[in-house]
This record gives C-alpha cells, structure tokens and sequence, in this order.
C-alpha cells in the first residue's frame, strides 16, 4: 500500500471528482489547498506530464531517507510503511500552477508513460487538456500499480473503469 497524498484545488467540482469516493480510505488522505497550505514534498513522488517514467525502484526508499520521510507523512496523517509516499495533484490542468505554488522542497517527479490515455470523455470549452494527462482516479491507480500496489478497488466507483482498464491488458 503506497501512502498517498492528495491535494486538491478549492475549486475542485466535487460532484465531477473521480476522486471523491475514495475520500474515507485510510491510505489516501485530501487537503484541500488554500493560500495558507504549504506542505514540504521533498522525497514524495509528484506526477508530472513532462517527468521521466515511474518504476517500481521510485518506491524504493534508503534507511536514511526514511527517518525524514516518516515525519513529513505521519505530520499529513498518513501511515509510512517504508515506500515513498505519492502525492497526486487534483485540479484542472488549467489552475494546476496554484496547487504547485503550496509545494516546497524537492519531490521526485515522474510521468505516466506508456501510451495510456484516459478513458475519461473530457470537454475543456477554456483550455486544452494536455494529450497524455488521465482522469485522476486513473492518474492514481496507474501510479500504484507501476509502483508495486496494483489494488483494483481504487476504481470501484469509476463509471469508466472497463474502458480504461482495458488498455491495460
């Protein structure tokens, strides 16, 4: 189980988050971003578009590393079980600048490659969505099955779920 954080953009529409469901699991915790968050990510893994590939060694943490990082995970409520814990981005492309602007430190940034697209029917009438970027409750499944935690009940509630994990077989 990767611990998971998730930080989400005040104007995230609830009733149209693909996340939501999953608000009561114990392994993924929501904070909701203000100008007044600021949370230190230095040793979590940021998903990131233009980022080199995820592996399951991005999981892999040194005795040293984990002293640090058990603080930083236990401070957000999260249990540490030894992985590097993940933190996933929720919001629009569009406003995803301000959800960064709560970051400080040094994340590990990495993509989701592999020709995967999002089964998701987006309609953007502001801005277009970048070609390789998933739903998030996709974005997350995906991120902890390369990471060695592949749980399909992350995606129990997503209408898309066929489509989408179709792909992957």
């Amino acid at each position: 189980m990767i611990p998971t954080l998730i930080l989400r953009h005040p104007k995230e529409r609830l009733s149209k988050c693909s996340l939501e469901p999953l608000r009561e699991r114990n392994d993924l915790v929501f904070v909701k971003a203000t100008e007044r968050v600021v949370i230190d990510v230095t040793g979590f893994i940021l998903l990131a578009v233009d980022a080199p590939a995820l592996s399951p060694e991005d999981a892999l943490v040194g005795e040293t590393e984990a002293k640090a990082l058990r603080e930083k995970v236990t401070l957000q409520g999260l249990p540490f079980n030894g992985q590097r814990p993940l933190l996933l981005l929720d919001s629009t492309w569009r406003l995803l600048y301000q959800l960064e602007a709560c970051l400080r430190g040094t994340p590990i940034r990495r993509s989701l490659s592999g020709g995967i697209t999002t089964a998701y029917p987006r309609v953007s009438k502001i801005a277009e969505d970048p070609a390789a970027g998933l739903a998030s409750v996709e974005a997350l499944y995906l991120a902890r099955k390369l990471l060695g935690d592949d749980n399909p009940t992350l995606l129990a509630h997503y209408h898309w779920r066929d489509a989408f994990l179709a792909q992957l077989a």
